[in-house]
């Protein structure tokens, strides 16, 4: 018995070409289904063409209500930052023998009327030369008067009639005698006012006693 087999036959040209167009079409079919897989049309894609874009505005911060200071009313009791008190002389000069007459004018600087006691009980007149007081009004006061006012912001209130110095130095034990003059001869001193508890250190009135 022979042991050699017949060799295959040689397949015909057209056989392989039909092999070969089989497998480029199926190459074909599965690179086209992993595109419509990544792709996805009308899907994901065609949506972030489409959708308008998320809004990435940050978001309003909460509203905090802020508390407001009182607002003063027209008749409240003054405050010191709206009080300016000036003191005022009828003269920066004065002879020997002129005695000085000495006022004081009161300033509403605020947006309402105020009120606060003007009178002769409330008001402090003090005469000072260098570091050195010579004379407060207070001193050897007789006659104290309560005077309540109402200030209307911007017009100036001032005294109705001026207090006298006699140029003398006081105390308060110093009252019922002779009282000490005090230097002159072109000698400087500065007057300064409270009014109710208002002052302004800022504000004194010069003047020289001759």
């Amino acid at each position: 018995m022979s042991t050699n087999q017949t060799p295959a036959r040689r397949q015909s040209p057209q056989v392989y070409r039909r092999r070969r167009l089989v497998v480029m079409l199926g190459l074909v079919a599965v690179i086209v289904a992993v595109v419509l897989i990544i792709v996805r049309p009308g899907g994901a894609q065609g949506d972030s063409d489409t959708k308008s874009p998320a809004s990435t505005a940050p978001a309003s911060p909460p509203t905090t209500t802020i508390p407001t200071e009182a607002v003063a009313a027209d008749g409240d009791p003054c405050s010191p930052e709206q009080i300016t008190v000036e003191p005022v002389t009828d003269k920066s000069v004065y002879e020997a023998g002129e005695q000085p007459q000495l006022t004081v004018t009161i300033t509403n600087t605020g947006r309402n009327v105020c009120v606060l006691n003007a009178g002769t009980a409330a008001q402090v007149f003090t005469i000072k030369s260098g570091d050195e007081q010579y004379w407060t009004s207070t001193d050897c006061q007789t006659e104290q008067v309560d005077a309540e006012v109402s200030l209307t912001p911007g017009t100036p209130v001032s005294s109705a009639a001026p207090l006298v110095w006699d140029r003398t130095r006081s105390a308060p034990d110093t009252c019922d005698g002779a009282r000490e003059a005090v230097p002159a001869g072109g000698a400087s001193y500065h007057l300064s006012v409270s009014v109710d508890g208002f002052s302004n250190e800022d504000l004194t009135k010069q003047f020289q006693l001759y």
